[in-house]
């Protein structure tokens, strides 16, 4: 063998050796991103940096419109179009649009009818994992969260935060259109139909359309030996 060829075998080998370094180092890399404080395990460490402020608290990134801070820029992103109305996530089906992808995710399963989260105690299905969180309470009867005015307790924050609205008779939703306010969302949502005529809620049976969840529900009992109108 000549040398050039014994050089070159050498160079192989350190190139394989290094390769295989490599590899068991990202290997290690990977298992080494675990947080110290709870113990979850992250895919990289820009992760990891991500995760650790939501032990810390450390909020770097602010809104300039109204002030408030997040831990993450992806997180002003989607607050800051609050404020200018954006919602580029369109539902192809009905034509809704959202400010988050997450949320057009979500609002899909209204359509396709998907319940993917599922109650391990009485086998009822749910289209998010917050309403199956909700729903399990009602099996432990846990209710964490009191109000400070008159002790009442609830199951959801959401619920608390709408309660503690009738102690201090704010409406921050407000119809940009009349100037009615509102203490739920929801509520804003369904009188804004009332301006603009929209009626998502289809009865698959005859057709007829609802701007309310609640009263397509409620026309659907007038069906129940019917057959769904084939489209």
């Amino acid at each position: 063998m000549t040398r050039r060829n014994l050089n070159q075998n050498i160079l192989k080998d350190q190139e394989a050796s290094s390769s295989t370094m490599t590899e068991f180092q990202r290997d290690t890399e990977k298992l080494s991103f675990v947080c110290e404080i709870c113990g979850r395990s992250l895919k990289d460490k820009n992760s990891m940096k991500k995760h650790y402020k939501t032990h810390t608290g450390e909020k770097p990134f602010s809104c300039q419109t109204c002030g408030k801070s997040f831990s993450t820029v992806a997180h002003l992103r989607v607050h800051i179009r609050t404020h200018t109305g954006e919602k580029p996530f369109l539902c192809k089906t009905c034509g809704k649009n959202f400010s988050q992808l997450n949320t057009l995710n979500i609002h899909m399963r209204s359509h396709t009818g998907e319940r993917p989260f599922l109650c391990k105690t009485c086998g009822k299905s749910f289209s998010r994992v917050d309403h199956l969180n909700g729903h399990t309470k009602t099996h432990t009867g846990e209710r964490p969260f009191q109000c400070k005015t008159c002790g009442k307790c609830y199951t959801h924050l959401s619920s608390l935060t709408y309660h503690i609205r009738t102690h201090t008779g704010e409406r921050p939703f407000q119809c940009k259109t009349c100037g009615k306010c509102y203490t739920h969302l929801s509520s804003l949502t369904y009188h804004t139909r009332t301006h603009t005529g929209e009626k998502p809620f289809l009865c698959k049976v005859c057709g007829k359309r609802f701007a309310d969840g609640s009263n397509l529900n409620s026309h659907m009992k007038t069906h129940r030996n019917d057959k769904p109108l084939h489209v």
